[in-house]
């Protein structure tokens, strides 16, 4: 639960503003480099943007001077109006294409952030998903570069615009009128001290509150998880408690943190409009005394409201930032992550299906101290069809797993066509093993998109035969749109028979060498197992076959079989070799399946 927990904290965590931790938010940068040109023309724009926008408090406090009978460069109130209006209307022109062509760097950038980072996922091996859950991985491609996108399309633009409107403005202000812009300047260091302290309260209140939160979310997730667990104790009632206590935990803690900061909003409001008071008391006594203008206090409270908003805006940015370096380091994480890759070259010679496996042991990465393999050895001849037998943990879909190379062996050889595994190329190994499983998962797309995806380019006539084959097409062309009938997510629009029947299709048009078969009808009823046992009979024909038995009637009629008991073969032999060893482990298997 704790780890739970904490992944789901993950996406709230911040890091500080250090130079190292800045140069991992600056590795995303070179995805920006392609679009370097609309980057620079973005930033140019925003500088244009807020530099014009700087001259609306000079030209609105010589609006007021000319009311008041002084001359300017147009002596017309109209006139300076205008100017007014075109200068927010060329500032309007400048932040459209500035928001334009951000918008344009990030949208392609993060796709191919996305691009990127989905690719390296795809082709991670199996010990890196071993040790993180999905909806951590998932949360890098979407919260975590959706975070960056907003960096990249607002928050840093906003960031300078802010320090050229802080700098720019106290500039003209120290320029202009140099007493005031002291006295405004010292009312700024007490109110950022207060607000640093009360900022340190409210992020420690508001992580209190996610940890809370989470902690409550962990018990939906585990309900609904085990929704069939917590009905069949009759636990809603008990569950619906626990979330509740989990909940007012939130509540109080979020009530703490409502309270800091609401005192602190009051205290900035108060503080903020007591400053601008005290600025504007300040000012007109600079007026009555002759040392100011009227017009000249007006552009000096805009300046200052400029600033002030300025420098709040910078505090929010700050925050935003601390997430978007988070947010880099866990993208930056995978990006940097070592590959499944193959160096072998392609062979040139096509694959038999010989398969050797050679004083084989293995432990799982996560679990190294439990051997899950104990010198494993046997062969299997191309063409022969052979079979795993032995009860659940005892190590059958390990040895399938590493025939597939998903895990490195810790001891021994495995060879196809007395070629070890290793001298193979990834890619071609795997092409020339088809697997039907036991529960089969089929994409989101269509029927056609689902048997296609063991061969992208095969013809429409290649597909249709190997439905024909696996008994699939008799179902297929009753659908109204055939083969462009979508299945739905994972295919839960077909049946399981029917699910099971578009699988061996898929087998069949990959065509393998080595086929895998995890008891593919265990779960069929009496006429969907008949169709789909035609299907890979016709399957089976001329390959090497190796079967994952869980029922033991099916696997009568293999060449061989081999039966394991915790991580080591036992016992080999055929149906009928093994079935006569009365006290043997296989037999004994036999009795308990069928006396059930």
């Amino acid at each position: 639960m704790a780890k739970k927990r904490g992944n789901a904290l993950e996406e709230h965590e911040k890091r500080k503003l250090t130079k190292q931790n800045l140069s991992k938010l600056g590795g995303i940068f070179r995805f920006i480099l392609p679009y370097k040109l609309n980057f620079f023309l973005g930033m140019l724009f925003l500088i244009f943007s807020s530099l014009t926008l700087l001259t609306f408090p000079y030209v609105a406090g010589k609006l007021i001077d000319t009311a008041s009978g002084k001359t300017w460069l147009v002596d017309d109130i109209n006139g300076i109006a205008f100017i007014l209006l075109g200068i927010l209307l060329v500032q309007s022109i400048f932040s459209f294409f500035r928001v334009w062509l951000f918008a344009k760097v990030s949208e392609r950038s993060m796709r191919d952030i996305r691009i990127s980072l989905y690719s390296k996922l795809v082709q991670l091996p199996m010990t890196f998903f071993d040790k993180r859950r999905t909806g951590e991985l998932i949360s890098r491609i979407t919260a975590d570069v959706s975070m960056l996108q907003d960096t990249f399309s607002t928050t840093l633009a906003e960031l300078l615009r802010q320090i050229i409107t802080l700098v720019a403005g106290v500039i003209f202000l120290m320029m202009t009128t140099p007493k005031l812009t002291l006295f405004m300047l010292a009312t700024f260091p007490v109110l950022v001290i207060i607000a640093m302290v009360f900022g340190k309260f409210i992020r420690k209140l508001s992580k209190e509150t996610q940890d809370e939160l989470a902690a409550a979310n962990v018990i939906v997730e585990e309900t609904l998880q085990s929704i069939m667990t917590v009905k069949s104790f009759a636990g809603e009632e008990y569950e619906s408690n626990r979330y509740r206590k989990g909940l007012n935990k939130v509540v109080v803690v979020a009530l703490k943190a409502a309270g800091f900061r609401g005192a602190f909003i009051s205290f900035i409001i108060f503080a903020l409009f007591g400053g601008i008071v005290a600025v504007m008391w300040y000012g007109a006594t600079l007026v009555a005394s002759g040392d100011m203008s009227v017009g000249d206090l007006v552009s000096f409270v805009l300046y200052t409201t400029f600033i002030g908003g300025s420098i709040a805006g910078l505090g929010d940015i700050y925050g935003q930032l601390q997430k978007a370096i988070g947010s880099s380091e866990r993208v930056l994480e995978i990006l940097g992550e070592a590959p499944e890759v193959s160096t072998a070259d392609f062979q040139k010679v096509p694959m038999e299906g010989k398969v050797s496996f050679r004083g084989v042991r293995f432990s799982y990465p996560t679990r190294p101290e439990m051997e899950v393999l104990k010198s494993i050895d046997f062969e299997i001849p191309a063409g022969e069809k052979v079979a795993l037998a032995g009860q659940s943990g005892a190590g059958k879909s390990t040895i399938i797993q590493l025939l597939l190379k998903f895990y490195p062996i810790d001891k021994g050889q495995i060879l196809i066509d007395g070629k070890s595994i290793d001298t193979w190329n990834l890619k071609q190994l795997r092409s020339n093993i088809g697997i039907v499983p036991q529960e089969v998962l089929l994409f989101g797309g269509s029927i056609k998109e689902n048997i296609a995806y063991a061969k992208p380019d095969a013809s429409e006539e290649e597909i249709i035969e190997a439905a024909k084959k696996a008994n699939a097409w008799q179902f297929i062309s009753k659908f109204p749109e055939g083969m462009e009938t979508k299945v739905g997510e994972r295919g839960i629009k077909l049946s399981g028979g029917q699910r099971q029947r578009v699988a061996i299709a898929r087998a069949i048009l990959k065509d393998p060498a080595i086929l895998i078969l995890d008891e593919a009808t265990s779960s069929l009823d009496a006429e969907s197992e008949a169709l789909v046992q035609e299907a890979l009979d016709e399957l089976m024909k001329n390959r090497t076959t190796i079967i994952i038995a869980h029922r033991l009637s099916t696997i009568r009629k293999v060449d061989r079989i081999y039966v394991l008991k915790e991580g080591e073969i036992v016992e080999e032999g055929t149906h009928e070799q093994l079935a006569l060893q009365e006290d043997g482990f296989y037999a004994n298997l036999v009795r308990l399946q069928f006396a059930e």
